[in-house]
């Protein structure tokens, strides 16, 4: 039964605190399409929604959730695809085992208890933000300064990601260990390198991985860096940018993010 709690508490990550939002039940019927077919490409033209949309779904589900829901799959039959995780697998049918409560289930949310660790998670969803990476994690250390202070967030699979605010913000978030936030980067904050960068830097988050996808646009393009556990990082840079350093699908590629461009926040 707690298996079940946790993996809906996941499922409402992406259904929005109405339940009745698009944002959410759209990637619920992703996830549904995804195991249907066992493609993306099938599963975005199945739902209307062009590639690029449903991968960058993928990839957020995946950054919000602490074990893949979506992974890749290569041979068999017809060469590979797309398909659920067996995280995925359990999300998706706790969502819908509990799909016909669902309104007594926001009821509930506000009189039971035994409810409440829910609520949180699903007001984090139904925040709106114009950051095309948001990565959940939870506080690792923080260590206050003289007005600034460094919170280390763990984003899963061993990987962190340093953040400076001030300590004003500490407190009124109240982050402590152990507590989940959310990491906000705005993808034009992002740098990239073609490969684990030999000088140092003035950036202290270096995240490294696979450039998964590569789109050029009229002057910049978008690049996705999947990163070992599978989460991934977008970042927008110029097409020159994009020719000067080789990047195509394939290319071992490093996001370089600096630790005051990071924006933290929590459920309200």
């Amino acid at each position: 039964m707690a298996e079940d709690k946790a993996a809906l508490g996941l499922a409402m990550r992406f259904v929005d605190e109405a339940g009745s939002g698009k944002r959410g039940r759209g990637r619920i019927e992703l996830l549904e399409k995804i195991a249907e077919l066992g493609s993306i490409s099938a599963a975005a033209k199945a739902l209307g929604l062009s590639y690029k949309s449903a991968w960058e779904a993928v990839e957020a589900m995946n950054n919000l959730s602490d074990t893949l829901l979506v992974e890749r799959v290569s041979g068999g039959r017809h060469g590979g695809g797309t398909v659920l995780t067996p995280r995925g697998i359990q999300v998706l049918a706790a969502f819908r085992r509990f799909e016909e409560e669902y309104s007594k289930f926001l009821a509930a949310l506000r009189s039971n208890t035994e409810f409440g660790d829910f609520y949180q998670m699903i007001r984090g969803l139904g925040m709106k933000t114009s950051a095309r990476n948001e990565f959940l994690g939870r506080v690792k250390q923080v260590k206050e300064g003289a007005v600034n202070a460094e919170v280390v967030l763990d984003i899963g699979g061993g990987q962190e990601l340093v953040s400076i605010i001030t300590n004003e913000s500490v407190r009124n978030l109240e982050l402590a260990v152990g507590k989940e936030a959310y990491a906000l980067i705005k993808a034009p904050w992002v740098i990239v390198t073609a490969a684990e960068p030999a000088m140092k830097t003035s950036a202290r988050n270096t995240l490294c991985g696979v450039v998964s996808r590569c789109q050029e646009g009229a002057v910049n393009g978008e690049v996705i860096i999947e990163l070992p556990s599978g989460k991934s990082v977008a970042a927008i840079i110029t097409n020159e940018s994009i020719k000067n350093l080789g990047l195509r699908e394939g290319v071992p590629a490093c996001a370089l993010i600096k630790a005051s461009h990071i924006i933290l926040a929590v459920p309200a």
